[in-house]
């Protein structure tokens, strides 16, 4: 579901404008939360490491889906999500949120949200700092599996009626190389809608930008078809390099610079 490059798409002034491009349009934008939507707080992921007893290198989402029994995993679940219900009490606004979701609320531009927090920090967030401002859907941890998965973007690009047919068998297998696709995995994406029962098609995340500050989400993005921008900061400078890395910005403002006069990726080999 990769797409060629550099990612492109048409001008936004050009819809007020009335002004004709050859560009695709933006479809929609997707955004992470922590460290995207609000300012990072990545002392909360030490804290779950600590009470987990996990090292560094261990996914945290990981480790609790692969705890043998559901109270162990009920247990583990509650124990992080306690630290971030503390955590987002603290949750300050990123630079330039209210400009950029003004901006693209008066453009008509879709927004949805994929993340791997749970509900109640998400819905805080949006209460206290976008209330009014509309995004839907909000896809959260309880969405399975999580990013750097396709399958949350590809839920989204569905729900918007974004979808492609899958053309071939040669399609489906690219498809199903995509999405992870296990003889007893494929059940959850089908039920949260990220393919079809058959997988005759399949969410169509090309006309989307997904926009974080992760690897996880930089990949999804990649993986989905989707352009990427990275919202950089001391500790994820390393990856304004990568190679699922379209376009970097410093603050949330600087996007609608990019979008107003047409979005473009950079060159990827």
């Amino acid at each position: 579901m990769t797409q060629l490059r550099p990612r492109r798409f048409a001008p936004l002034k050009g819809a007020v404008t009335g002004e004709h491009h050859d560009l695709p349009k933006l479809q929609g934008v997707i955004f992470d939360v922590d460290g995207t939507l609000c300012q990072p707080q990545n002392h909360m992921f030490a804290q779950m490491r600590s009470v987990l007893q996990i090292p560094k290198s261990v996914d945290i989402l990981d480790h609790i889906y692969a705890l043998p029994t559901p109270s162990q995993r009920e247990e583990a679940m509650e124990s992080i999500r306690a630290i971030e219900r503390q955590s987002m009490l603290e949750q300050i606004a990123q630079p330039g949120l209210t400009d950029l979701m003004s901006y693209l609320d008066a453009r008509g531009v879709r927004k949805g949200i994929c993340t791997r927090n749970f509900e109640q920090p998400v819905t805080h967030l949006l209460t206290k700092f976008l209330a009014g401002s509309v995004f839907h859907p909000v896809v959260t941890r309880d969405f399975r599996p999580p990013k750097p998965d396709p399958a949350g973007l590809l839920f989204i690009a569905r729900s918007w009626g974004l979808v492609r047919r899958v053309e071939d068998a040669g399609d489906e297998k690219v498809v199903r190389e995509v999405l992870h696709d296990k003889s007893d995995g494929g059940g959850a994406r089908e039920k949260e809608g990220a393919v079809g029962g058959d997988i005759d098609e399949v969410g169509d995340a090309s006309g989307l930008i997904m926009v974080g500050d992760s690897i996880d989400d930089m990949t999804a993005g990649r993986r989905a078809g989707a352009a990427t921008v990275l919202l950089v900061n001391d500790v994820n400078r390393h990856l304004a390099d990568h190679e699922h890395t379209d376009r970097v910005i410093e603050r949330l403002d600087e996007l609608v610079h990019h979008l107003e006069r047409g979005f473009v990726g950079r060159e990827v080999s």
